[in-house]
């Protein structure tokens, strides 16, 4: 089908104009180093927070690079305000001074998982951990962006997109109920955020994954997870970080402009 005359055209709407940035969080391994990639391979230039594994980071970044985009590798605990504070002023300085184009969005992917717990066997420093990290880094990151992109405060606009899960509308009883609130607290947020910017260039969506192969199951004590819940899934599979990654991308991509306050499920239909 052929565009009407000053229509952009589908390939047009997806690849940004030259030169904008995406900072993913939690971006060296599983759906972050997957929505890092696909972000990349729209065009846009990535900035890969990290924790702890800077090699893993680092090889996220070369990936990047090999596409023919610019990205950097950024240390920050998202749970600690200082670092994040330390990150955004590192993402500042790396435009400033290293060519590093625009920051234009936000993938709010670092997260934890903990073992398989009843709600009575929880204890206070597993829940300070998992809202600290899951539901307190991602205000601090929005927080940032907000400050930089919002049209409120002189910026271009831009994209956030939250990373939930299925598990927020599910419970997550007999195992985590503590991230499935944290994720419904992400649910809520990313509704609030997106009607209070909306105004101002930037648009807040979430994604909630089902069940999906990555890693994340073995921190949480269950390597097999993913094999083992996946008769549960109408599509009868396991999901990959490559699907997920691709519906982040769209996301933060002006194919997806009028699009504000949603919450996504790629779960395979569970």
């Amino acid at each position: 089908m052929t565009a009407a005359k000053g229509v952009a055209t589908m390939s047009e709407v997806v690849r940004p104009p030259a030169g904008r940035t995406v900072l993913v969080t939690g971006g060296s391994r599983g759906i972050g180093a997957a929505a890092a990639l696909c972000c990349a391979e729209l065009g846009f230039d990535v900035a890969v927070n990290y924790t702890r594994d800077a090699s893993a980071a680092q090889a996220v970044v070369e990936r990047i690079r090999a596409l023919g985009r610019r990205a950097i590798a950024v240390q920050a605990d998202v749970s600690v305000e200082a670092q994040v504070l330390a990150m955004f002023a590192q993402v500042d300085a790396a435009q400033r001074d290293a060519g590093l184009p625009p920051l234009h969005g936000l993938v709010n992917n670092a997260g934890v998982v903990d073992r398989a717990a009843r709600v009575e066997q929880i204890d206070a420093a597993r829940l300070q951990r998992m809202f600290a990290i899951n539901v307190f880094g991602s205000f601090l990151c929005a927080r940032e962006v907000v400050k930089r992109l919002s049209t409120r405060h002189g910026g271009p606009g831009g994209a956030i997109v939250n990373l939930s899960s299925a598990a927020a509308r599910l419970g997550g009883a007999g195992q985590y109920v503590d991230y499935a609130a944290a994720k419904g607290a992400i649910d809520t947020f990313t509704i609030g955020l997106a009607r209070e910017v909306a105004t101002e260039g930037i648009r807040v969506n979430a994604v909630r994954p089902g069940i999906i192969e990555t890693d994340i199951h073995a921190s949480g004590g269950q390597p097999d997870r993913a094999q083992q819940l996946a008769p549960q899934v109408p599509m009868q599979r396991a999901g990959t970080a490559d699907e997920v990654g691709r519906a982040i991308a769209w996301l933060i991509s002006d194919a997806a402009s009028y699009t504000t306050g949603s919450l996504l499920d790629v779960t395979g239909g569970r």
